[in-house]
């Protein structure tokens, strides 16, 4: 032999991993009576891998894997998958709060969901793991931000430096001069949400709310984009999302939308959307702009500043309409938000304090001068229509100092030395007295909770009762639609057909939609309520291939009347 010739080592045959689609594939065919040889041969498989996958079938069948995911090792089990659906319910209302995410807040809620579903689950799946076997590490979180596409305004710092504040001031004051801005020319909006049904803790109309079993009007929650400009005279006709496109008090009230002081929306999440954002810039905003600038005799230019929300996509400008491209975008970084944006300096919070003294007022007024009680009021003569008429007031009830006020931090040059804010004590002081008057238990501290309860930490339980409110919503939306002709069969074909086009459209979505955690929710949704109706199908259609007799073509159970035994 040469001595100089080099054995080369035969190649490690690379171990091939298996999908848990292609693993509910092998069992399915199996349970159709394909032989294990043959599936074997057909997934060029060992036929020990092959038996292995069949006995552990019933786990297999039960996992219902997270979005992304498509390996399911050893080390991650039906908790893993509960706790990445519960985490996704909770990033998405982060995002509705203007929260900053990071890396370590996502990662310590994860954690925390996971201990909480150990606790409640004991000797389930998990086989009695200690709530430290999930660490939360590193590589699950690169792995879980790359599986849903995590938001652009999740990053993996805790705070922004006064160095990168200052940049973007100076960034936002050299745009100011080259395009020779003035303050009735810049305008700001945020989105916030409000749960309009909310009263402080103590009171007794809470107490007896958070008692009622399935009954969680607190939780009623809709969604406002306010806006403004620097010199705080123009306020635009604020953008509301609800979870209702016509609720029952808009026929009895015999409301017309278009005239209502907002521009309503509706979607099952009650959120902020890129398409309604963009239909309130042009509908909206861009009229709304451009008959103020007439009116004051100003060049026809505006800038929009913008946080970097998932409804308000970098390539903003290019939806807007040729009437109103004089609008230009200014993004502010995702670490600042919550420290330079104006509408986040006491606007919002201010709002919602008199929103709540509105609200406490109405009440007053119709228990005053009626036989009702509050309990009667809050029931039956509170709704949407009178929480519309008392987001108008508060909104108007802003005022021009406070608006001006905002801009300290980001704009400092507008805002004057005298301007201050006005002193909010006057404000939460009338809530209290209000509240007294009616009999209810409230002091000043209440106030302030409930506003800040507006965007306060989600529980694992509250996260599993809005995804279980989320599906029933679409559920009864589903079961409010036609009956199908009971006459009318569909081939097991087509379903499967069907099932495949839709595995191919999630991909494609998945991979090229802008908005990756709302689309997420909405195909996870998607694919629990409409289509588990044609996956039951498939499943009735193999047990009874399994019984049927022989000789007994598919085709003819397909016809075949169910009995009550089926």
């Amino acid at each position: 032999m040469d001595p100089e010739k080099k054995v080369v080592p035969p190649k490690k045959k690379k171990k091939k991993m298996m999908s848990i689609q292609l693993k509910h594939e092998i069992i399915e065919k199996y349970e159709r009576g394909v032989r294990v040889v043959d599936l074997a041969r057909l997934y060029d498989r060992n036929t020990s891998t092959i038996c292995s996958i069949l006995k552990q079938k019933e786990s297999i069948k039960a996992i219902t894997p997270a979005m992304g995911v498509k390996i399911i090792s050893r080390l991650r089990t039906s908790a893993h998958e509960k706790m990445e659906r519960l985490l996704l319910v909770w990033l998405t209302e982060k995002q509705l709060t203007r929260c900053p995410l990071t890396e370590g807040a996502i990662c310590e809620k994860a954690r925390a969901i996971y201990a909480d579903l150990l606790r409640q689950t004991p000797g389930s799946s998990t086989g009695g793991a200690p709530e430290d076997s999930f660490k939360a590490s590193r590589g699950w979180y690169d792995n879980f931000r790359r599986r849903i596409s995590c938001p652009s305004d999740v990053r993996n710092f805790e705070t922004a430096s006064s160095d990168v504040n200052e940049d973007y001031r100076k960034t936002f004051t050299d745009v100011i001069a080259a395009e020779g801005y003035v303050p009735q020319q810049v305008f700001n909006c945020d989105e916030t949400g409000l749960f309009w049904k909310r009263m402080p803790r103590r009171t007794f109309i809470t107490i007896e709310e958070m008692k009622m079993p399935g009954h969680q009007p607190l939780k009623d929650r809709l969604t406002l984009t306010l806006c403004a400009n620097a010199s705080g005279d123009c306020k635009i006709k604020p953008l509301l999302v609800y979870h209702s496109e016509n609720p029952r008090a808009f026929k009895s009230h015999k409301i017309i939308k278009e005239k209502l002081q907002v521009m309503w929306r509706a979607n099952p999440r009650a959120w902020v959307t890129r398409q309604f954002f963009v239909e309130w810039v042009n509908l909206v905003f861009g009229p709304a702009v451009k008959t103020y600038l007439q009116m004051k005799n100003l060049p026809m230019r505006a800038l929009l500043v913008l946080d970097n929300a998932p409804a308000h996509p970098h390539n903003l400008e290019d939806d807007i309409l040729e009437d109103f491209k004089f609008i230009k975008v200014f993004y502010l970084p995702p670490d600042t938000t919550t420290i330079l944006q104006p509408m986040d300096q006491q606007v919002v919070c201010n709002f919602k304090k008199l929103f709540t003294k509105h609200l406490f007022r109405r009440c007053f007024e119709v228990t005053q001068s009626s036989n009702l009680t509050i309990r009667e009021f809050w029931k039956d003569h509170y709704n949407i229509v009178s929480c519309l008429r008392i987001i108008d007031m508060a909104w108007q009830g802003v005022t021009k100092r406070t608006l001006i006020c905002a801009w300290k931090k980001l704009w400092p040059e507008v805002v004057s030395e005298r301007v201050i804010f006005e002193p909010e004590e006057a404000v939460v002081e009338e809530i209290v007295s209000l509240g007294k008057s009616m009999g209810l238990e409230v002091d000043e501290e209440d106030v302030n909770e409930l506003v800040e309860e507006h965007s306060e930490e989600l529980t694992p339980e509250e996260l599993k009762a809005l995804q279980t409110q989320q599906h029933a919503k679409v559920l009864q939306e589903i079961g409010t639609a036609e009956e199908p002709e009971v006459d009318e069969v569909i081939s097991t074909s087509e379903i499967m057909e069907m099932l495949g086009m839709w595995e191919r459209l999630s991909n494609f979505i998945e991979r090229k939609h802008p908005e990756k955690v709302a689309t997420g929710c909405a195909s996870s949704l998607f694919n629990d309520t409409c289509l588990a109706h044609f996956r039951n199908i498939l499943k009735e259609r193999k047990k009874q291939l399994l019984k049927r007799p022989a000789g007994e073509s598919e085709e003819s159970l397909m016809k075949k009347p169910k009995t009550e035994n089926d």
